[in-house]
């Protein structure tokens, strides 16, 4: 099963992920604050048509009917529909990202840290990507799973970098276990991908799994404590 890459996290994004969301080099600053709410439009859209619908429901023209854009509009900003998923992804992840690392801060033990957020994804209920969705199985959950499978295969590197706030802070908190004597000592980054991959191809698999089915609240519960303790063992000093 796909996973992101396990080389080094990025310098700097792949140049059609750079692209992607971004306004041309000469835009105002009120042309780029315009250009930043389309994008955002557009990537909500996108969110609320996989929520509904699943991928089958995420098309170039049901964006332009829901948002009321023009299809010149939408490809100001986007190459085509896997641009616009790898936003979707870019956007959920530093959402994702950012909430783990509020929720984690008082938390002095970086191990600790890290514990709970890896329990915290392998929990997550309609995604990986969508760390609050732990109510309903919608649709979004196994079409984002599905589209981030595939890819990691077609566009690995643009992945990577919509991944890279995720793998950033666990290889932060990595490198700060590794000082305080927890972890084996190795490259954080090559590290945080191996966690990563670990959860993800499982959590993905898993809801996969429970597409056509009701999701089982105590065994995604003990499948996380098994995952958790997987990587534990596996880095430990």
């Amino acid at each position: 099963m796909a996973t992101a890459s396990p080389s080094p996290l990025p310098d700097a994004p792949h140049p059609a992920a750079a692209r992607r969301g971004r306004p041309p080099a000469n835009a105002t600053a009120a042309g780029e604050d315009m250009a930043a709410a389309r994008t955002r439009l557009i990537v909500d859209a996108a969110y609320e048509l996989l929520e509904q619908g699943g991928l089958e429901g995420l098309t170039i023209r049901a964006v332009l009917t829901r948002t009321g854009l023009s299809r010149r509009a939408f490809y100001e900003r986007f190459v085509g529909k896997d641009d616009l998923v790898l936003a979707v992804f870019e956007h959920t992840i530093l959402l994702a990202a950012e909430q783990f690392e509020g929720q984690t801060t008082t938390i002095p033990d970086p191990l600790e840290r890290l514990r709970v957020i890896v329990l915290s994804i392998a929990l997550a209920r309609g995604s990986l990507d969508s760390p609050d969705d732990r109510e309903s199985n919608h649709p979004r959950g196994a079409a984002l799973s599905r589209e981030h499978l595939r890819l990691a295969e077609s566009r690995p590197d643009e992945l990577q970098a919509a991944l890279s706030p995720l793998l950033t802070l666990l290889a932060r908190l990595l490198a700060d276990a590794m000082e305080s004597g927890q972890v084996r000592r190795a490259r954080p980054e090559r590290l945080a991908t191996l966690v990563y991959n670990l959860v993800a191809t499982t959590v993905h698999a898993q809801l996969l799994a429970e597409e056509a089915a009701t999701p089982d609240r105590a065994s995604r519960e003990e499948l996380a404590a098994d995952i958790w303790e997987f990587c534990r063992r596996a880095i430990a000093a």
